[in-house]
């Protein structure tokens, strides 16, 4: 009987982990071995960074609306406080993007938080 030797299914494998190792530098994206290490390095980093994402854009939507609130005279901890008290159920994406494009609609609502 012969001997069965798998060849069909580590090619495939291989081609597998290696498509996925494309345009890594040098070994890491010919050789099998270093290939796999990459790939799984790189799982584990797209893994971790989904999660990330999230709080890094709550962060920057956080120092936008930090900075158009200082231009109209409040901090952000004010501001978004007084908005509560208003009654103004807006997150900090739309209030960030309300920040970057339109200071007018930003500088009627600090008016609403501060009270003024």
């Amino acid at each position: 009987m012969p001997r069965a030797k798998n060849n069909v299914a580590a090619h495939k494998r291989h081609k597998k982990v290696l498509k996925r190792a494309r345009g890594n530098y040098g070994g890491r994206s010919k050789l099998y071995r270093t290939a796999l290490e990459t790939v799984h390095k790189g799982l584990q980093y797209a893994y971790r960074d989904r999660r990330n994402k999230k709080r890094d854009f709550r962060r920057l939507w956080i120092t936008r609306i930090s900075a158009a609130a200082k231009l109209c005279g409040t901090n952000y901890s004010t501001f978004m406080s007084g908005l509560k008290k208003a009654g103004v159920n807006l997150d900090r994406k739309m209030l960030a993007d309300i920040a970057a494009r339109d200071m007018a609609t930003f500088t009627s609502l600090a008016k609403m938080a501060t009270g003024k």
